[in-house]
């Protein structure tokens, strides 16, 4: 048998996208007949400018390979990811054209990953499996507004319908994209197997008790930082209010990182920092007393799951979410010691904030059951029963 997956990140990039892609493989390859090669096409580590990381152009190993391709620097403008994306289409088709697969496997957060995959599934007359970790379409729908978005809205909604369409399966990564995909291609199969936890976060030693100098609690948000998790218009006015109560930690790059540093100049309870390898986020979290994590206020992000939620919760830590929707329902149902408010709501996250019991507390059944590698395991399964009905 002979795979080949589709990833615009993949180790050792930090991002959602890789972590899921690289745990997928492992899983892929564990179960996978003897003889089998699994081809992996990704980039070359791009996912913050701020943080550069050096990986092989190519690495071959018995039964895979994994070719990452230079993409031109962008600053997460639309403009530089679509100039990015067309180097990375034009070099896989490339690589594909004179090789032969049996099925082909994407995972996609902006949607054009998932169409170069079906247009490669389409022309090799081969099964296509979408992972689907974002709506796309319905985030420009809330993004972008204007008569000048309306094209783009009108474009980007055709290549949604005959991407999705292509497919023999799609798996989402959050229940709340349901309805949406019911709806819209009712006739393509569906399964839900979503974001989990990394190896990297299970069985971390107890954090030793944080030590408060100035006697403010650490807040501490590790992440994207880009429109869609407004930072920039909530943290001002939650560090404002909260001022001689918490202290807020920010790790993390992203569109709107100069906006959040605009927003933020001038308080002293605000401190950024850029993107650590996931060693030394570890340590950041074990330090903190609480962690924060905030979607913008768009109708589109009441679906999502973000992935962020699940390293949180298995540290044990306080959580605090800025989150509407499915991801509020998540939180509230599978978080012990969590607290949700209304996106952008600075009254509602401070009372959030005070609700919380600031002590760390062991979750054993939520990591029991969110192991990315067990989860990736079961995602393979399906996968792979595309081409081997039986397994």
């Amino acid at each position: 048998m002979r795979l080949l997956l589709l990833s615009f990140y993949y180790q050792p990039d930090l991002s959602a996208g890789s972590f899921r892609a690289t745990a997928l493989v492992k899983a892929l390859r564990e179960q996978m007949p003897a003889g089998s090669h699994i081809d992996v096409i990704t980039t070359m580590p791009n996912r913050y400018q701020s943080f550069s990381q050096q990986a092989a152009e190519v690495e071959s190993e018995p039964g895979l390979e994994v070719r990452r391709i230079a993409i031109p620097a962008h600053s997460s403008d639309m403009l530089g990811q679509s100039r990015s994306f067309m180097t990375f289409a034009r070099e896989v088709r490339k690589v594909v054209k004179h090789r032969d697969y049996d099925l082909v496997c994407a995972t996609s957060s902006r949607l054009m990953t998932a169409w170069l995959s079906a247009s490669i599934a389409r022309r090799k007359r081969i099964p296509l499996y979408l992972d689907i970790r974002d709506l796309f379409v319905d985030t420009i729908y809330d993004v972008l507004s204007g008569p000048a978005a309306w094209p783009i809205k009108q474009v980007f909604s055709r290549v949604e319908s005959w991407t999705m369409r292509r497919a023999n399966r799609i798996n989402a990564v959050s229940r709340g994209f349901e309805g949406y995909f019911r709806e819209r291609y009712p006739q393509v199969p569906m399964a839900f197997f979503t974001n989990g936890i990394d190896d990297e976060f299970l069985n971390v030693p107890a954090a030793p008790p944080t030590t408060k100098t100035d006697g403010r609690a650490v807040v501490l948000y590790a992440g994207n930082l880009g429109e869609g998790q407004g930072l920039h218009h909530i943290l001002p006015g939650m560090a404002r209010a909260l001022s001689d109560r918490v202290r807020f930690v920010v790790i993390g790059d992203g569109g709107r990182r100069r906006d959040l540093e605009t927003a933020v100049a001038g308080l002293s309870n605000v401190e950024l920092r850029k993107p650590v390898q996931r060693a030394d986020l570890i340590g950041a979290y074990q330090a903190a007393d609480v962690l924060f994590l905030h979607l913008g206020d768009y109708a589109a992000f009441e679906k999502v799951l973000p992935s962020k939620l699940f390293e949180y919760a298995a540290l044990g830590k306080p959580v605090l979410a800025g989150v509407a929707g499915y991801a509020a329902q998540f939180v509230r149902e599978e978080i012990t010691n969590s607290a949700v408010f209304a996106p952008c709501d600075v009254e509602a996250g401070v009372a959030a904030f005070s609700s919380l019991q600031l002590r760390d507390e062991p979750r054993p059944e939520f990591i029991a059951k969110h192991s990315r590698s067990n989860i990736a395991r079961a995602m393979a399964r399906d996968i792979l029963a595309l081409v081997s009905p039986g397994r």
